[in-house]
Formats: C-alpha cells, structure tokens, sequence
C-alpha cells in the first residue's frame, strides 16, 4: 500500500488552488477522511475547482469510494454569485479536473455534474463522510442536509462549511440540527461545523442544543461583517477581529 501523504504536504499541494478552505478545516477534513476504511464512502457536494476535494482524496485509503457532486454552472459559487454563468461555470469545472490531476487524485473521484437534489440516485449506499458546501440559500442548504445527511450511517460524519456564517445555511442548521436528536455537534473550525450521526437522549438533545446556541454570537459577528464589506465600509470589520477586509468571513 502506498504510503499517504502527510498533511503538510497536502497543504503544500492545495496552495494555489482556489477556494474558500482555512488550514483548521483542511486539518478537519484530514483527520475525519484519514479515520475511514476500505468500503467506507465520502461525499462531497459543492467542490468549486477542487481545493477540499484534493484534501479528501489525498488522505483517504485504497478502497474509499469518493464522489464529488457540482453541476459547475457558474452559480453558488462564491459570495454574490447566485447567478449561472455557463462560460465560468465550464471554466471551474475544467480547473477542477486539472487541479485533481495535478494533485494525482483526479482518478480517484467520482464527479457527478449535477445539482445535487437530482443527483441522490448517482450514489448507491451509505455515506459515512458528508461534506457540504454547495448552494447557501436557505432552501437549497436544508435540502442537503435532509436529503443527503438521510444518506449518511450511523456513526458516521457530516461537515458543513458556512455554518453560523451564512444566513441561509445557518437557517438551514436551525430547522434540522439545532433541536433535532439525530445530529450531535462536535465542533466547529471557523465556519466548518462537524455533526456526528448518533441517536440521542432528552437531556442530550438540550445539551447539544445549547452547544450550538453558543455559536450564534459569532455567526451575528459574521453577518456584520458582510453588512459592512457590501456597504463599502470594510475597513471597519477589523474592529470585530476580521483580518482581511476584502473577504467575507467563512
């Protein structure tokens, strides 16, 4: 068996690779990738030009089936760009292919060009990794999350990026996760929250309501933040602790 990559190595491979993925949460995808066996599934929706999905790919072993699922339409790919664009949309998606290549993954993936509420019978069986950072409208965020956590085993893993940082995907976790009983919250790395599929008591629905409840201060923190770049006052989100202020927080 060849010997995996290490994750300095895999950071090295994504640095120029566009998207929206900090160290911590490449660190987080590694480490939930690297626990899987042989005949273990991964999942990925929203895969941009390929920046997570190298990460995934990297570390995971012989034997992990792993599926990118992005119809590259040129829409929901960045924030304010809702609109599709086939030209740019055919761009990501050769970038994507190439940036795979380049890393030496690109053979590994499955990628299903579809928008991923019609792309349910594409994948055949459990998913025991679920990462979702596809379309952040609250409407499409929730039926990710229903549709395809419904996919994932028990025991098995759900990481969602934009979580308390988006509106829509924040929604999203209030009317699935937040009071549910079938999704325990594990942590967060910046915006990229991580939920364990687990059945779960009366007392460990509130407790983990409460853990999640905690987050929401940050997230109002985020949505000033974006309140102030799109008014053009940028400058003044580092007094909220936001380093670069041409960029919204994820």
């Amino acid at each position: 068996m060849p010997e995996r990559p290490s994750f300095p190595d895999i950071l090295a491979s994504v640095t120029d690779v566009e998207g929206w993925m900090t160290d911590d949460q490449a660190r987080r995808l590694h480490d939930r990738a690297a626990e899987l066996g042989t005949g273990a599934q991964i999942v990925e929706i929203g895969s941009f030009r390929g920046r997570s999905m190298i990460v995934l790919a990297s570390v995971a072993v012989d034997g992990v089936a792993i599926t990118a699922i992005d119809p590259h339409m040129g829409s929901d790919r960045g924030p304010q760009e809702i609109e599709a664009d086939q030209t740019r949309g055919d761009d990501d998606y050769d970038l994507f292919h190439a940036n795979l290549s380049a890393a030496g993954v690109d053979e590994r993936v499955t990628h299903v060009r579809k928008m991923s509420d019609i792309a349910l019978d594409d994948v055949e069986g459990d998913i025991d990794l679920l990462y979702i950072d596809g379309a952040h409208r609250f409407g499409p965020a929730r039926a990710d999350i229903v549709q395809w956590g419904e996919r994932v085993s028990g025991g098995g893993t759900m990481l969602i990026h934009d979580s308390f940082s988006s509106i829509g995907v924040t929604l999203a976790l209030m009317t699935t996760t937040l009071y549910g009983g079938r999704w325990k919250y594990v942590g967060r790395s910046q915006s990229m929250a991580e939920y364990r599929r687990v059945n779960m008591t009366f007392g460990e629905r509130l407790c983990n309501a409460l853990r999640q409840e905690l987050q929401l201060p940050w997230f109002v923190r985020n949505v000033v933040i974006k309140v102030l770049i799109v008014a053009k006052l940028a400058p003044l989100t580092r007094l909220l602790g936001h380093r670069n202020t041409d960029e919204w927080p994820y």
